[in-house]
């Protein structure tokens, strides 16, 4: 690094104004820039006060185009028609010379070495991690925002193996979470898990913020679209969704950090039963463990402080589910039973720990299992109800087979006549349980 670029650096890191600070602001911070003084008006000076730049320096945010700052090449000439491939590439793999010198030699027909690669490389990781280092951390205003993401964990449910993916909604100023365990990370269990957290807290924040998952829109010749879908889901509750800048999820950190918190707290030596199973014990240990911490950055307990976010927020109460039609994956749990919606319906025993996508139709659900129909029932009103068909039992199960096995039964489709319907109290099943 040259004598110029050091006393840049150093002027940067002490707050003082650079020549060259402008050329150096991230993506993130002009951005930034732009957004406050568009959506919240905000004056050069106050923006240069609160983001500790420099006046001249907001100015040209705010005339210009962002444009990433450029040092010379350094090393051999050989690398000159790759300079603009290696810019664009380093920060995806994490500034791996490692990783870039054999891309070079295996796509791009690079006949220098790994030294030459390693140099050049080198400032472009020191430059990222001063922006890193000169970031301003911004505390979330009550009710303003929550942050969003998945976490995948395998895991046993009654001895078998299966993955489950944890839906992780944290607000922002609380940090209070709320987790939510789903057979997949399909729209229709995004939506769901959307709805029983703002159900959870009795509200929403007025702004999402995601990490691009392909549910919420994707990047189409360099411009991002969202999901007509997800895009109706958030106008009908009313939020504002947001996702982060490509390979830059630390500006999700709160979440990011109560997915880790969740594997490493939460499913530290617990065995389950079946998803109903880990759903009770997930909300048993969200209540008593991770609402009631003393959090390591506002050094308050969440619960305490979402007293304060709760009045900010908007309310839920009253306000109906989305309506869309969708596709919802469910893992059938040990009593054979499907919960959807607060209530539970029957599927075949033998579907037990097996996933079945539960297919809302008008006033009808259908059950499906590998692409075809294994129930039908029609939609319960109310909550905490459940609808079994005798014939999903194992006794008629049993019975059917030695039927069909029998001598002189036909071999074509058999009329069985309307099954009985009884809806019961779950305790009834809870004792027969155990």
């Amino acid at each position: 690094m040259d004598n110029d670029t050091r006393s840049g650096v150093g002027m940067i890191a002490s707050g003082q104004t650079s020549p060259q600070e402008a050329t150096v602001l991230s993506k993130e911070r002009w951005a930034e820039v732009r957004r406050l003084h568009q959506e919240e008006g905000m004056k050069v000076s106050e923006l240069a006060r609160r983001l500790d730049l420099d006046r001249k320096t907001v100015r040209k945010a705010l005339r210009e185009e962002w444009t990433p700052y450029r040092r010379a090449l350094v090393g051999s000439s050989l690398l000159g028609p790759h300079e603009a491939f290696l810019r664009e590439r380093a920060a995806e793999v994490q500034y791996s010379a490692r990783v870039l010198y054999q891309e070079l030699l295996r796509e791009r027909g690079y006949r220098g070495g790994y030294d030459t690669v390693k140099r050049f490389v080198a400032p472009l990781r020191a430059e990222a991690d001063r922006m890193n280092l000169c970031q301003t951390r911004f505390e979330t205003e009550p009710g303003a925002q929550s942050q969003i993401d998945w976490g995948q964990v395998r895991t046993f449910l009654r001895a078998q193996p299966a993955t489950l993916h944890f839906f992780v909604l944290t607000l922002g100023y609380s940090r209070r979470g709320y987790y939510h365990a789903c057979g997949n990370e399909q729209l229709g269990a995004f939506f769901e898990a959307h709805e029983a957290a703002f159900a959870h807290f009795g509200g929403l924040t007025h702004e999402h913020l995601y990490d691009r998952p392909r549910t919420v829109g994707d990047t189409t010749g360099g411009k991002w679209r969202w999901n007509a879908t997800f895009r109706a889901f958030s106008r009908h509750w009313g939020f504002e969704p947001r996702v982060c800048a490509p390979y830059r999820a630390q500006t999700k950190g709160e979440v990011e950090s109560g997915v880790k918190y969740l594997k490493r707290n939460f499913m530290a030596g617990r065995h389950f039963i079946d998803v109903v199973d880990v759903q009770a014990q997930l909300d048993e240990w969200n209540a008593t463990v991770a609402d009631v911490r003393v959090h390591g950055t506002t050094h308050m307990r969440p619960i305490d402080r979402f007293e304060c976010e709760r009045p900010a927020m908007l309310p839920s109460a009253g306000h109906p589910a989305f309506g869309e039609s969708r596709r919802v994956a469910r893992i059938v749990a040990d009593d054979y039973l499907v919960s959807f919606e607060s209530n539970r319906y029957s599927v075949p025993c033998g579907l037990i720990g097996k996933v079945v996508d539960v297919v809302p139709c008008g006033a009808e659900l259908r059950f499906e299992h590998g692409g075809r129909a294994v129930a039908e029932h029609p939609r319960l009103a109310g909550k905490h109800q459940t609808r079994i068909l005798p014939e999903h039992g194992p006794g008629p199960i049993a019975r059917n087979a030695r039927q069909r096995h029998a001598p002189g039964c036909g071999t074509g489709p058999r009329w069985i006549g309307p099954a009985e319907v009884e809806i019961r109290d779950l305790a009834v099943y809870e004792e027969v349980a155990a």
